[in-house]
């Protein structure tokens, strides 16, 4: 399964990982973005499968590689949507998630909104490297490939965003 060689793999290569990845691209964008994003991942894996090196990475690092390049591409406003997320209480404040829940508290609305707004205040960098770990669930040799950076640079970024995160939520405590 590590070749990208024929229609057969790219089969296997999107049963093994198109439900992960739309589930990192859902919630980083929205279910309806993250559907047609998740195709257009296979599609480039597709066009691109001559230059696919499973000696530097294997189909999960390179797949989430093309997403985060889609994403980017795709949804240069995540901070403002987030900044949006934020004033709208932690919900989702995007129509196609209508089935987001109501926050049970003022206390969670509160913190969901600063959490938020502190995610969206984190460099890009720093944001990037969370969220392929929070949501994508990749280790940190998985994001030095998917970003093309140092493996001790996603975890320095990781410890920065982390710390920035902990320091907000000490604040509202």
């Amino acid at each position: 399964m590590e070749r990208l060689d024929g229609p057969e793999a790219l089969a296997a290569w999107y049963d093994a990982h198109a439900r992960p990845l739309h589930h990192y691209l859902a919630r980083r964008a929205g279910t309806a973005v993250a559907d047609d994003l998740v195709a257009d991942v296979f599609l480039v894996a597709w066009e691109q499968r001559s230059g696919f090196d499973p000696t530097r990475a294997g189909p999960k690092a390179w797949l989430y590689g093309i997403a985060t390049n889609l994403l980017r591409r795709h949804h240069r406003s995540e901070e403002t949507r987030l900044r949006a997320w934020a004033r709208d209480g932690g919900r989702r404040s995007t129509q196609d998630e209508v089935d987001h829940r109501v926050a049970e508290s003022v206390d969670a609305d509160v913190r969901a909104r600063r959490m938020a707004e502190a995610i969206a205040g984190l460099r890009a960098e720093e944001r990037d490297v969370l969220l392929l770990v929070a949501w994508g669930g990749l280790t940190a040799a998985e994001i030095a490939e998917v970003l093309g950076i140092k493996e001790q640079t996603v975890r320095t970024r990781l410890h920065r965003a982390r710390t920035k995160l902990r320091t907000e939520e000490a604040r509202d405590a």
